[in-house]
């Protein structure tokens, strides 16, 4: 690390350590009275595995960067989660660590925006599992809702491998989408390569779809966030929109927004 960021690492340090909550000490017996709030180094370094010489390097911006094994005993010393765990990674000048699984609830306050746009602007919200978790009145409008049962029902990769992708989208549409699903499987797959659930998406695809078999063999891994779409509305014909695809990486949910493009 860079001797400003080495400095800036050491500083975050000591923030949350002295916030972080001491361990619990019988009343009256030694460690009972504290003089500062937070965990001592010695306490922090024991419960991160590291030695105090090595901790106290790290606090004054003296020591090598961090391994990520170093960081992730850090973090779960410190208590740190989710956005705190991610700062401490990237200060170290790492990315910070994927979640093991992606949340499957959506977050209330998200429910309400999304309901708060029902008769306006289509919303939907997918996990990083690609599955479907919430769509508001408007999107529910266009899309429909999905028939069919399996595990596989609600997931947006598999919609484009269905009879009814190019009745939304029509043939050229349809197969833009079918690339972008396979693309963005793949990339699904390397943020949770044990996930049993993407495996077996994949295999059932692969086993059951030519055209996923074609899509899958160009080997690309999705990155557009924003495309324009043309969608069939079932009373209104086809209509045209910008779709912009938010991420929340705490829970590693995307929000897609369908904005008019007219």
């Amino acid at each position: 690390m860079p001797p400003r960021t080495r400095i800036d690492f050491g500083e975050y340090l000591r923030h949350r350590r002295a916030g972080a909550r001491p361990p619990d000490r019988p009343a009256g017996g030694p460690g009972a009275q504290r003089r500062v709030p937070g965990l001592r180094r010695q306490e922090l370094a024991e419960a991160a595995g590291i030695s105090v010489e090595y901790y106290v390097r790290l606090e004054q911006g003296r020591a090598p960067r961090p391994s990520r094994e170093v960081l992730a005993a850090l973090a779960r010393a410190l208590g740190l989660a989710g956005a705190e765990r991610g700062h401490l990674f990237r200060l170290a000048g790492e990315p910070p660590p994927e979640p093991p699984a992606p949340e499957d609830l959506v977050r209330p306050g998200l429910l309400r925006l999304l309901r708060g746009l029902d008769d306006t602007v289509p919303v939907s919200v997918h996990s990083g599992r690609l599955d479907l978790l919430a769509r508001n009145a408007a999107a529910t409008e266009i899309f429909g809702r999905e028939d069919g049962s399996g595990p596989f029902r609600d997931n947006i990769v598999r919609h484009g491998f269905t009879e009814s992708a190019p009745l939304l989208l029509g043939e050229e549409g349809a197969d833009r989408y079918a690339r972008w699903a396979a693309a963005e499987l793949r990339a699904a797959l390397a943020r949770y390569p044990d996930d049993d659930y993407l495996r077996s998406l994949r295999a059932e695809l692969a086993a059951t779809s030519a055209d996923f078999r074609g899509h899958w063999a160009r080997g690309e891994v999705a990155s557009a966030r924003s495309a324009v779409k043309r969608l069939l509305h079932p009373t209104r014909g086809w209509l045209e929109f910008q779709s912009e695809m938010l991420h929340d990486p705490e829970r590693d949910h995307w929000v897609v927004i369908y904005a008019s493009a007219r």
